[in-house]
C-alpha cells in the first residue's frame, strides 16, 4: 500500500501538466501563427462593435410637450412603470394579512386571580372587612359595597363562577380574544393569528366574529342570564368580579406584519411597457404623454452608453467557443491542421459580412424613419448569409464549413440587433445552401440550384417568423420578397467571390476540382499520350478513392482529382516505370539499385513541381508529396543487400511526409491496393479480398497512417469499396465457341477476320503439320486444309516467350510484373503451378511483416 501513494499523489501532478500542454500541442499542430492573431483579433473586433451604440441619440420630449419629430426605437427594450408598480405593491400590501400573537398567559392569569380574591374573602376577618373592601375595590377598579361583599362570600357565587362563568370565558380567550376589534378590521386581508405556544398559525378572514373584551362581557352576562337560574345579584356580582380581571389573548405584531408586508411587495414584479424595436414611440405632432415619456427616458438612457461592457463580454466568449470547432473534430479528437491562410479567410469573411451586416441594420433605420413600408426586418432577411456560407463549403470539408456557417449566423444576428428567429434563419438557410452548393457537380448545377435554395429559405423563414408567436399577413409579401433577393444575392457571391479567392488565397474550390476532371486538361491529355499505362492505373485508382472517400465522409470530388494527378511526376522519364515499358527492355538491368530507388523516388518531387507550375491547388500538391509517405522501396533495398552491398534504409525511401489528411491517406492505400493487384493470377473475388488485407495491414502496420485521421472503421469501409472496385475490374467472361453449331450463325470473334493469306492475316502454320509450328501457310489455309482463319496468339507467360503459332515475341502480361516503386507494378513476378503470384520481391509499400515473400530474391527485371 504504501509503495503505491506516491503513484497515487503523482497522477494528478501529471494530470495538470497533460492539461497545461494541451493547448500548446494543438497551437503547434494547426500551425498557430499571424493567421490565428488575427481570427482572435476579429471576433474582438466584432464583440466591442456589436457592443457599441452606433445609432443617432433620441430626441427627450416631456409629458405635454408637442413631437417635432418622429421617434422610432431601434431595439426591443423593457421600460418600468414605477407608478404603476407602486400601486400593484400597494395593493399588495392591503391585502396583506396582519400578525397577531395569540398568548394563553391572560387565561392563566385570570384563574388566578379569581381563586386568590375567593381566598381572600372566605378566610377575612370580620374586624378587617372595611380594609378587604377597599383592597378588592382597587384590584376590580369598582366599588364594593358590603352587600357585594356578603355576595362574594357565599357558596353560590363561587360555585357559579368557578363551575360556569370561569371555563366559558376561558374556552373564549383561548379562541382569540383582542382589546378591540377596530383594530383588526382596519386589514382588508384578515388576521394571521400565530399561537406563540404552539407555533401553529391560522388565517382568520371573517373579521366580523372575531371577539373584543366587550363582546365578550356582554356575551358572559347573557349566557349567565340563559343558562343558570342564578339571582340577579349573583349573577351582577359575577360579572363585576370577572370583566376587570380580563386581559386580551390577541395582541397586533407590528414588526412581524411590517416584515411580511415588505416580503410581499418585493416578490411583487414591476410593471414593464414593452417597447419592439420598429414600434413609433411618439409621432409627429403628438402631444406626449406620461407614458410615452418613460420610453423616452429609457430609450434616451440606453443611448447613453457607448458600449456595452456586458454585451462585448458575451459575444466575445461566445465567439471564442464556436471559434474552437475549427480545431476539432466531431469525436473530440483534434482536427487536421489549420493553415494560417484558412483562418484569415474566416476572419475576413467574418469581419465584411458582419460589417455590411451592421451596416444594413443602421441603413434600415434611417429609411424606417423617412415612413418607409420596408422595415429593417425585411432588410435583414434579404442579407445572403447563405451564400457566405457557400463559399465556405467550396473551400473547406463539412465540419469546417458548418462553424463556419455557425459563426456568421451569430454575428450577423448580433450585429442586426435581431433575436433567435434570425439567428435560426441565418444559420438553417447557410447549411442548406451548404448542402446544394456540396452537392453541385458544374456551375450550371449551382445556377439550377437557386429553385430549392428559394424553397428552402422561404420554408425556413416561415419557420423562424412563427417563432415569435404569430406571422402577420401583412408582412408575407416583404418576406417572400427578401427570401427571392437572398437566394439571388448568395448565387452571385458564389459567381462573383469564388474566381477572387482562388486567385488571391490560391485556394481550390469545388469548380475548380470539377475543372480539373475535365479530361481536356492539359497534364491529362499529356499523361494521356505519353504514359497510357500511368494514365490508365490513374483512372482506376480514381475510382476507388472516389467509392471509398464517400463511404467515409471525407472530400471525395477531392480525392478524385488528386488521384487523377497523383503520378504526373511520371512524365519526366516514364520509360523507367513498368506499367508504361510494353514489354520493352527494362532500363533498370544496368542501372545500380540506389540509382534506380533515386529515378522512382524523383516522381513524387518532380509530380509536386508539375501541380504548382500548373496550379493545381495547395491541397492537389500535398497529396502528391504524400501519397507514398515515407515508404520503402523494398526491391531495389533488398536488390543492393543481395549484391553484397549495405544499404541504408534513407536512401531507399520516399521523401514522404506521411499523409496528414484523410484524402491523401485514401490515395496512399487506393494507390497501393491498385498497381500491387495487377500481380494478382486468376484474381477471384476472395484472393482480391485478401490481398487488399494484406496491402492496407501493411501500410498501417508500418505508421505511415499515424498522422492522419482514418480510424479502424474507416480502414474496413475503405477496405469493403477496394474490393467492390477491383471485383468489377478483374470480371470473368464467357468464352466464345470457336465454331458456330449447326443451323445457327456464327458468333465467334474471329468471323469477320481474314483467311489465312488474304492480306492482313496473321502468320499461319505449315500444310506439313509441323509440331513446331514455325512454319507458316502460303496458301491462306490451315495445316489440316480447314481454310479457316489463324487463331489469334495466345500471350505467352515467362515459360513460353515465344508465341508458338507465330514465332514472334509477344509483350508480357502484367501478371508477368511486380513492383518497383512500392505500388505501380515495376518490379518482375511469375506465376506458379497453383495459380498464386510468386513476387520476385513484395511490393514495396507492404512492411516484411505483411508478406512472406518480403526477404525474396529478386529476379532479372524485364
Amino acid at each position: 500500500m504504501n509503495a503505491t501513494k506516491p503513484q497515487t499523489r503523482a497522477r494528478p501532478k501529471a494530470l495538470t501538466a497533460e492539461f497545461v500542454a494541451a493547448p500548446f500541442r494543438w497551437l503547434a499542430r494547426h500551425q498557430a501563427g499571424p493567421g490565428l492573431f488575427f481570427f482572435c483579433l476579429t471576433l474582438a473586433v466584432l464583440a466591442v462593435l456589436a457592443g457599441a451604440n452606433l445609432s443617432p441619440s433620441v430626441r427627450l420630449y416631456v409629458a405635454g410637450e408637442v413631437a417635432s419629430q418622429e421617434v422610432t426605437a431601434d431595439r426591443d427594450l423593457l421600460v418600468e412603470d414605477v407608478q404603476g408598480t407602486r400601486a400593484r405593491r400597494d395593493q399588495v400590501a392591503q391585502l396583506q394579512p396582519a400578525v397577531f400573537d395569540l398568548s394563553r398567559e391572560p387565561i392563566t392569569a385570570l384563574r388566578q386571580r379569581v381563586h386568590e380574591i375567593f381566598l381572600a374573602v372566605n378566610h377575612a376577618d370580620p374586624a378587617e372587612q372595611e380594609q378587604l373592601r377597599w383592597q378588592l375595590a382597587e384590584a376590580l377598579s369598582t366599588e364594593i359595597t358590603e352587600r357585594t361583599l356578603s355576595v362574594l362570600s357565599s357558596e353560590e357565587l363561587q360555585t357559579l363562577v368557578t363551575t360556569r362563568a370561569l371555563p366559558w370565558v376561558e374556552s373564549r380567550l383561548a379562541e382569540g380574544v383582542s382589546a378591540d376589534t377596530r383594530i383588526a378590521l382596519q386589514f382588508k386581508g384578515g388576521v394571521l393569528l400565530r399561537d406563540l405556544g404552539s407555533g401553529g398559525e391560522t388565517l382568520r378572514t371573517d373579521l366580523q366574529n372575531l371577539h373584543d373584551l366587550r363582546s365578550v362581557v356582554s356575551e358572559l352576562s347573557q349566557n349567565l342570564k340563559n343558562e343558570t337560574r342564578a339571582s340577579l345579584a349573583v349573577r351582577r356580582t359575577a360579572v363585576l368580579l370577572i370583566s376587570p380581571l380580563l386581559s386580551p389573548t390577541l395582541t397586533l405584531n407590528r414588526e412581524a406584519t411590517d416584515a411580511r408586508v415588505a416580503e410581499m411587495t418585493a416578490a411583487v414584479e414591476p410593471v414593464f411597457y414593452r417597447i419592439q424595436k420598429g414600434e413609433v414611440v411618439v409621432r409627429q405632432g403628438e402631444r406626449v404623454s406620461r407614458e410615452q415619456q418613460m420610453k423616452l427616458q429609457a430609450l434616451w438612457a440606453r443611448k447613453g452608453e457607448k458600449v456595452h461592457l456586458a454585451t462585448v463580454a458575451g459575444v466575445l466568449v461566445t465567439s471564442l467557443l464556436l471559434g474552437t470547432g475549427m480545431l476539432f473534430s466531431p469525436s473530440g479528437r483534434m482536427g487536421s491542421a489549420v493553415r494560417q491562410k484558412d483562418l484569415f479567410f474566416v476572419a475576413l469573411l467574418l469581419l465584411v459580412f458582419a460589417l455590411m451586416s451592421k451596416g444594413l441594420t443602421l441603413l434600415g433605420q434611417r429609411v424606417l424613419e423617412q415612413g418607409a413600408a420596408l422595415t429593417p426586418e425585411v432588410l435583414a432577411f434579404a442579407f445572403p448569409v447563405a451564400g457566405a456560407a457557400g463559399l465556405a463549403a467550396l473551400i473547406f470539408s463539412a465540419r469546417r464549413y458548418c462553424v463556419t456557417g455557425l459563426l456568421l449566423a451569430f454575428f450577423c444576428t448580433v450585429l442586426a440587433g435581431g433575436g433567435l428567429a434570425l439567428f435560426m434563419f441565418y444559420f438553417l438557410g447557410a447549411m442548406w445552401n451548404t448542402w446544394l452548393v456540396t452537392r453541385a457537380q458544374t456551375r450550371q448545377d449551382v445556377v439550377w440550384s437557386m429553385l430549392p435554395l428559394c424553397a428552402g429559405l422561404a420554408f425556413v423563414w416561415l419557420g423562424a417568423t412563427a417563432l415569435g408567436g404569430h406571422v402577420d399577413p401583412a408582412a408575407l409579401a416583404w418576406g417572400l420578397l427578401a427570401v427571392v433577393v437572398n437566394a439571388m444575392l448568395s448565387l452571385l457571391l458564389l459567381f462573383a467571390l469564388s474566381p477572387i479567392i482562388e486567385l488571391c488565397l490560391g485556394y481550390t474550390t469545388r469548380f475548380r476540382l470539377m475543372e480539373l476532371m475535365n479530361l481536356e486538361q492539359p497534364l491529362l491529355q499529356d499523361l494521356m499520350v505519353a504514359v497510357p499505362g500511368t494514365y490508365h492505373h490513374s483512372l482506376i485508382v480514381s475510382n476507388m478513392v472516389e467509392a471509398g472517400a464517400k463511404a467515409i465522409g471525407a472530400n471525395s470530388l477531392l480525392c478524385k482529382v488528386a488521384a487523377l494527378y497523383h503520378d504526373i511526376g511520371k512524365l519526366s522519364r516514364p520509360e523507367y516505370f513498368i506499367e508504361n515499358q510494353f514489354g520493352g527492355r527494362n532500363k533498370h538491368d544496368k542501372l545500380a539499385p540506389s540509382m534506380s530507388a533515386l529515378i522512382l523516388t524523383s516522381h513524387v518531387k518532380k509530380g509536386a513541381e508539375l501541380a504548382q507550375q500548373h496550379r493545381l491547388g495547395q491541397e492537389i500538391v500535398d497529396i502528391i508529396g504524400q501519397h507514398h509517405g515515407t515508404r520503402v522501396i523494398r526491391y531495389f533495398y533488398q536488390k543492393a543487400v543481395n549484391q553484397g552491398e549495405n544499404p541504408r534504409e534513407q536512401d531507399y525511401q520516399y521523401p514522404g511526409p506521411r499523409p496528414q489528411t484523410r484524402e491523401a491517406a485514401i490515395v496512399m492505400l487506393a494507390d497501393a491496393v491498385e498497381a500491387s493487384s495487377r500481380t494478382l493470377v486468376d484474381p477471384t473475388p476472395a484472393r482480391i479480398k485478401g490481398h487488399i488485407d494484406t496491402i492496407v495491414k501493411g501500410i498501417f502496420a508500418e505508421g505511415q497512417l499515424d498522422e492522419s485521421e482514418l480510424t479502424f472503421k474507416d480502414l474496413h469501409k475503405l477496405g469493403e469499396n477496394f474490393h467492390r472496385i477491383l471485383t468489377g475490374l478483374f470480371h470473368q467472361r464467357i468464352g466464345y465457341p470457336d465454331a458456330a453449331r449447326p443451323g445457327q450463325p456464327d458468333r465467334s470473334p474471329d468471323r469477320d477476320a481474314p483467311k489465312c493469306g488474304e492480306k492482313g492475316a496473321e502468320k499461319c502454320p505449315e500444310k506439313t503439320g509441323d509440331k513446331s509450328g514455325k512454319a507458316a501457310e502460303k496458301s491462306g489455309k490451315k495445316a489440316d486444309g480447314s481454310g479457316q482463319p489463324c487463331p489469334a496468339c495466345p500471350p505467352p507467360c515467362p515459360a513460353s516467350p515465344a508465341c508458338p503459332a507465330c514465332e514472334e515475341p509477344q509483350p508480357p502480361m502484367p501478371c508477368c510484373y511486380g513492383t518497383l516503386d512500392g505500388g505501380n507494378g515495376d518490379g518482375p513476378m511469375k506465376a506458379d503451378k497453383t495459380g498464386k503470384a510468386d513476387r520476385a520481391d513484395a511490393p514495396v509499400d507492404a512492411p516484411e511483416s505483411a508478406s512472406p515473400e518480403v526477404n525474396a530474391k529478386p529476379s532479372k527485371p524485364g
